[in-house]
């Protein structure tokens, strides 16, 4: 017989421990691991308009076809983003993130741009997607990029009521929940509470607006255009008359046409970052003589949008018209949206564009409105 050795047995209950611990252990990094499996694995998502889209279980880089999609991405995950498909002048890139503002441009699929597909394909993004109006057109267009490219397409509705739904799906999309819905409820708020009002104000009482677009202001859209979403929005009356324009819209008018509608307020376009040369529809209207008899002229009642870093109102029609919508709102009916203004600037910039602004800068923004 031997004598049992209390040293012995205790390393021997140290070890049997040791390989307990690690076969947990091993067996725990293998289910983590089988989940990560499983989580990348590929997903078939049904976008807005009803297609069944394959996507990757994990989205890590993303391109849009257009800017509408470009805005929402760059409010919602700018950490996605791998090229923009506009340029952004100078002197708007200080409201842009350090780490977008020299993202490449390669163009798109709108209006008359060409996307650069062979620098677009290096930077092999997860997804295309393809945020706007929803018709045949963009469902073509989706399917034809898609094919073309060998990346998945996505169709995301962004229509001004539908900005909460189209945040909710794509914090799905993306895996960014939470902060898509808080952007989601900002935008559901805002437009509910201003469709609220919106019923306050007698028909008597609505101005007369006309929407100046072009160099020389005499390009325009009708009502119920896209790009006059904002102002029917919020109770405006939309002076123009003129047929409804596919893509880009801006129907040419006359000086004659103008003076006979005779608006009570102007508002007036700048293309922002994308070009064009700030203020100068504002200052052809305040400055030309053609126009001194109208209205909203004679009474200065003349205000150019704010398009820094996107247009407020239109061009691209995308998440910036949420606080266009409280801009305008205000503009025209102070006694209906008493809106403090810069407030309300202050805390959409920090929401929606990473940007917190000085006091000096709401001014600066808010100079000609």
């Amino acid at each position: 017989m031997f004598k049992k050795n209390p040293t012995l047995k205790l390393v021997s209950l140290f070890l049997i421990l040791a390989l307990t611990v690690t076969a947990f252990a091993g067996c725990g990094k293998q289910q983590l691991n089988s989940e990560q499996a499983k989580a990348a694995e590929p997903r078939v998502i049904v976008d807005h308009v009803g297609r069944n889209v394959t996507v990757p279980g994990e989205i890590n880089k993303v391109f849009s076809v257009s800017p509408v999609g470009m805005i929402l991405m760059y409010t919602l995950a700018p950490e996605k983003l791998v090229a923009w498909n506009f340029t952004i002048a100078p002197e708007y890139k200080k409201f842009i993130l350090p780490q977008c503002r020299d993202l490449p441009d390669l163009g798109g699929w709108y209006a008359n741009k060409t996307c650069n597909t062979e620098e677009l394909l290096k930077m092999n993004p997860d997804i295309i997607i393809s945020i706007g109006a929803i018709d045949q057109t963009s469902i073509s267009l989706a399917d034809r990029i898609q094919e073309q490219m060998g990346i998945p397409v996505v169709v995301v509705n962004s229509e001004l009521n539908k900005l909460d739904q189209a945040y909710e799906f794509m914090g799905d999309l993306l895996g960014v929940k939470d902060r898509a819905g808080e952007l989601a409820a900002y935008c559901r708020e805002t437009v509910d509470d201003v469709a609220g009002k919106a019923k306050l104000i007698p028909e008597e009482k609505r101005l007369r607006v006309y929407y100046a677009e072009g160099n020389q202001g005499l390009e325009t859209d009708p009502m119920a255009s896209q790009h006059t979403e904002v102002l029917d929005f919020v109770g405006g009356i939309n002076v123009a008359d003129v047929p409804m324009k596919g893509g880009m819209g801006m129907a040419s008018v006359s000086m004659e046409q103008v003076l006979a509608w005779n608006p009570d307020v102007i508002i007036t376009a700048t293309m922002g970052p994308m070009g064009g040369k700030e203020g100068m529809v504002y200052n052809n209207i305040t400055t030309d003589p053609k126009w001194a008899t109208i209205k909203a002229v004679s009474n200065q009642r003349i205000y150019d949008i704010p398009d820094k870093p996107f247009n407020w109102f239109d061009r691209p029609p995308s998440v910036n018209r949420i606080i266009g919508v409280k801009w305008l709102a205000n503009l025209l009916y102070p006694d209906i949206y008493r809106y403090d203004l810069k407030a309300e600037v202050k805390d959409y910039f920090s929401k929606f564009y990473h940007y917190n602004l000085s006091d000096q800068e709401i001014e600066d923004l808010l100079v000609r409105s």
